[in-house]
């Protein structure tokens, strides 16, 4: 294929690229770029051209040993939820742009750290970005079949124009904003979409080895198997394996955190912390998906290619071989997607860093103070570009004089290995609040400078000198001092025991500096912040510790020189509202003065905020024994907050129970006198009936025929039973209501009650013509109050035989066994019920308050009595509403009781 085409392919992909970056910076609040799957695809770009070609090349030569560096991530993926949560939180607190901003920020804002923190990712990722371009080289050298190019000139050089471009696309994207600390959107949605595209297109290439040109992955495993010692390739041979496996899984297990790029889209392009909860599971997906066709394809380019082609390009090799060149495109676009995502965030992280901690602490700041707001962003803009040129440029000289020696998974190994020596900083950092600045330093510079010695110095001596006397008889010809076999620790590889080493002693002066020397109050008072985040956030700006003058115009002054009027004005406004301050406040306090830090760290680092503010106040040292006071007043108040939230809460809801007991009572008053009236108007009708007829009896005695005086006593005589009912139901009533009834529980026999039940009413059904049944003939024993079950059947039996209509009524009492409950039902076939009195037919006097009517003969209390015997046994009675003809009662009774 022509150079030209595969530049033009190259460009119109980037082309694509620019487009959906616009349109994702364009609708940035769209939940088409902000949602778990975005980010944790965005997590995807630890998967760059050491992923896509490197790992082939390490199963090709031996086996299973590159599942390690992807077994690290895995393996740190869950613990996310505790670990880079709190990293999301505190950075989104304190605005942190970097990973040197954040841990320079836990030790006090130390700027030599932040500074130190940035060189060491500078020497770890420049040969990672090498890496990238030396892929890119080669792969573009494989695709246009110039395999026999030598490079004569750096502007004959292809690899030059596409680092060129790589340059300009890291460039444009993420230097739209002087405020570091904001969001990347377009960025990471190129990353995002990339990382589909490089997932998708490995996968192809792998189905299509796999299965197009060998007969499944077991046609691959047989033939390997003739000619290669399959068992070296598929187990870990011995002890020395094992220590290498521990060490490269560590390596990538502190690499998914402290690298760059990952801390970029990890930490500071996150938008919600819950997205990890996605993230936990899914990032370890997509690496396995990745993974799944690794050795196979590795296997088969060994089958088809034996040693004589770079092993690290079997995607590329084996497809060519068939004259596919398509797929070879879509392969090629695959690894150059893999690449570009890598360097544009690498870039952008790394420019950052170089702007806040070297540059602009280390010479610029004293013009920054001097200059007006548009020329201090337009600056920090035009430092970070710059920074992004130089650092690709770099990587570019560093992939002429020593990539094209080393292979894509060295290289790798390499920046993992220096990226590593952040670790005990960083991550005892946030649990263990002694940690000072020293032990940080000295720990750091101690592991650099061992892992220069046992990795780089060698290589690079052999590349410059064409020998490895170096390697072989180690400094100054003393063995102990070798480089790859340090104090006779041979077993390992070069990147596992340079790792050893280094992190050992990196991690003993650590803990030892900082056991020594303990921090000044800044780092305590940072150390406490970060180690007891949660607590602190309560706080926000009020956790810092600060004594001074400080004056509110002298830092509104310095926040417009970076932030403009206009933003500087509406933070302030925004600041004095939040805390109930008068807006002419002269004196500024602590929260203030964090406050300020705060916003300006976006832009410029926390170790260049922390010298503005330092330059325009005056701060007074404090005592570490003052701090750890100032800290536990803090923290108290932090409890007495939280008690008071609680109290709070609990008056709220007492209140809001007081209001609703309120409304309570005046429904109960309401209701009382409601059935007061009831009460009164029930028994004023019986009284009124018997005085009426008592009347008449004793005005008319001698002249009152004798059968109308019959009729009369006769009356008397119903009113005075019907006045008496209503009396007991309304004392039974008031006693269920209280509590005051007590149940004579006994084991009886339910058949048996309700034919006494039957009996009682036997006598008035028959005068009506009306039949009463017993469906069910089974005996069954349960416990109850037979007195008061046989007041519920009664109760419901006389009802039916009120509505029932004479002579062709018919009731029915059936009982089941349910779930856990004896099912009772009383069915008749009289008028029923209206749909819309379903609801009330449990309620007092329900018969006076609905029936319009004749009203039936009843004291309009017997189903209300009911429900609360029914309820006092532990049971639930209802009106059947599926019921088209007559009415349906049913009642449970509780059978935990069976005998």
């Amino acid at each position: 294929m022509s150079n030209y085409v595969i530049i033009v392919i190259i460009l119109t992909y980037l082309a694509v690229l620019f487009f959906i970056a616009f349109l994702a910076e364009r609708k940035k609040k769209s939940k088409w770029v902000n949602n778990p799957y975005v980010y944790t695809l965005s997590l995807a770009v630890y998967c760059s051209a050491w992923t896509y070609y490197g790992s082939i090349g390490i199963a090709a030569n031996t086996g299973i040993d590159f599942l390690p560096i992807y077994l690290g991530p895995v393996i740190a993926a869950p613990l996310w939820i505790i670990v880079l949560r709190k990293v999301i939180r505190i950075s989104n607190q304190n605005k942190i742009s970097s990973i040197a901003d954040f841990i320079s920020l836990r030790y006090g804002n130390n700027r030599f750290l932040g500074a130190l923190v940035t060189v060491v990712c500078l020497f770890g990722t420049i040969p990672y970005i090498s890496l990238q371009l030396k892929a890119v080289s080669e792969t573009f050298e494989i695709m246009s079949d110039n395999t026999s190019y030598i490079l004569t000139n750096t502007f004959h050089d292809s690899t030059f124009y596409v680092a060129l471009i790589l340059a300009i696309f890291a460039t444009f994207f993420g230097t739209q904003n002087a405020d570091a600390s904001e969001k990347h959107t377009g960025i990471i949605a190129t990353v995002a979409f990339e990382s589909v595209l490089k997932l998708v297109f490995f996968l192809v290439i792998g189905i299509y080895i796999t299965f197009y040109l060998f007969d499944g992955t077991t046609d691959i495993y047989n033939q390997i198997a003739t000619i290669d010692n399959l068992k070296e390739l598929t187990t870990l041979s011995g002890l020395e394996d094992g220590f290498n496996w521990l060490f490269m899984i560590s390596l990538s297990f502190m690499a998914i955190f402290l690298l760059p790029r990952q801390f970029q889209v990890s930490v500071l392009e996150n938008n919600r912390e819950k997205y990890l909860k996605k993230a936990i599971w899914l990032f370890p997906l997509y690496l396995l998906v990745f993974n799944i066709f690794v050795i196979f394809i590795a296997w088969a380019g060994k089958i088809t290619f034996g040693d004589d082609v770079n092993a690290e390009y079997y995607t590329l090799y084996l497809p060519l071989e068939q004259g596919n060149s398509f797929l070879a495109t879509l392969v090629f676009l695959g690894g150059f997607s893999a690449v570009i995502s890598m360097v544009v965030v690498s870039t952008l992280a790394l420019s950052t860093m170089v702007s806040n901690n070297l540059i602009i602490p280390y010479g610029f700041l004293e013009k920054f103070i001097r200059s007006q707001t548009e020329r201090n962003e337009r600056y920090i803009k035009n430092i970070r570009r710059i920074s992004i040129f130089s650092i690709i440029i770099i990587a570019y000289f560093f992939y002429i004089s020593f990539s094209r020696e080393l292979s894509l998974y060295s290289i790798g190994l390499i920046s993992f290995t220096i990226i590593a020596q952040l670790a005990p900083s960083f991550f005892i950092g946030l649990f263990w609040n002694r940690g000072s600045s020293k032990g940080a330093i000295i720990g750091i510079i101690l592991g650099f400078f061992i892992t220069v010695y046992t990795l780089i110095l060698p290589f690079t001596l052999a590349a410059y000198s064409g020998t490895d006397d170096f390697t072989q008889y180690g400094l100054y010809g003393i063995a102990a001092l070798k480089p790859y076999a340090l104090f006779g620790i041979d077993f390992l590889s070069p990147p596992a025991h340079a790792f050893f080493w280094s992190i050992l002693f990196n991690l003993l002066a650590y803990l030892f500096f900082s056991l020594m020397f303990k921090g000044n109050y800044r780092e305590r008072n940072y150390a406490e912040m970060f180690v007891d985040s949660r607590n602190f956030s309560a706080l926000q700006d009020s956790a810092l510790v600060w004594k001074g003058e400080a004056y509110v115009a002298d830092i509104k002054t310095m926040l417009v020189r970076f932030l403009g009027e206009k933003k500087a004005t509406r933070a302030l406004k925004l600041f004095f509202t939040k805390y109930k301050l008068p807006v002419d406040t002269q004196l500024a306090d602590a929260r203030l003065i964090n406050f300020s830090e705060k916003l300006l760290t976006g832009s410029i680092g926390s170790a260049s905020a922390k010298i503005l503010i330092d330059s325009v106040v005056k701060e007074e040292q404090i005592s570490l024994t003052e701090v750890l006071r100032i800290l536990e007043e803090s923290k108290e108040n932090i409890v007495s907050n939280k008690m008071l939230l609680e109290k709070s809460d609990e008056l709220s809801q007492l209140s809001s129970k007081l209001k609703d007991a309120n409304e309570e009572l005046v429904n109960k008053d309401k209701q009382k006198d409601e059935f007061l009236d009831t009460v009164a108007h029930e028994l004023k009708t019986p009284i009124t009936g018997i005085r009426a007829a008592t009347e008449l009896l004793m005005d008319e005695e001698d002249d009152m025929p004798k059968e109308i005086k019959k009729q009369f006593l006769t009356n008397i005589l119903q009113d005075s039973d019907r006045l008496g009912r209503l009396i007991n139901n309304i004392l039974d009533f008031e006693k269920l209501e209280t509590g005051r009834l007590s149940l004579d529980m006994r084991s009886l026999d339910i058949q048996e009650t309700i034919k006494k039940a039957v009996a009682n009413t036997q006598h008035i059904a028959a005068k009506k013509g009306i039949k009463i049944q017993i469906k069910n003939v089974h005996h069954f024993e349960i416990k109850y109050d037979e007195d008061r079950i046989l007041q519920v059947f009664t109760n419901l039996i006389s009802n039916a035989i009120k509505f029932c209509e004479p002579e062709s009524g018919n009731i029915e009492i059936d009982y089941k066994l349910g779930n856990e409950v004896l099912e009772i039902a009383v069915i008749d076939n009289g008028k029923g019920i209206p749909a819309e009195d379903i609801a009330y037919v449990f309620d007092k006097f329900y018969q006076s308050q609905h029936q319009n009517t004749i009203k039936p003969e009843g004291s309009g209390l017997g189903l209300a009595i009911t429900k609360q015997i029914i309820e006092k046994h532990k049971g639930k009675i209802w009106a059947d509403k599926t019921v088209k003809t007559g009415a349906k009662f049913v009642f449970t009774l509780p059978i935990s009781y069976i005998v």
